[in-house]
């Protein structure tokens, strides 16, 4: 298993602490953290690749549209 060093500001390391209480430890903190972001990543990814299919058969969509559906999907 590799290891990783992170800097942290004593802020970011006061949250860091209190999140380890909740998830068994300060690693397993940060493993949920990344999880975490990389699946937001993978719901951005699959909203851009949905809004261009979309535009490609139906033409643009307005900010209007677009904002409600991220705003549907916590993006």
């Amino acid at each position: 298993m590799a290891t990783t060093t992170v800097r942290l500001s004593p802020s970011e390391e006061q949250l860091l602490d209190d999140l380890a209480s909740s998830y068994g430890g300060r690693s397993n903190a940060i493993r949920q953290a990344i999880l975490l972001l990389a699946s937001r990543v993978q719901r951005q990814r699959a909203l851009s690749e949905l809004l261009e299919a979309w535009e490609k058969e139906s033409g643009s969509l307005g900010d209007e549209q677009v904002d409600a559906v991220a705003d549907y999907y916590d993006l």
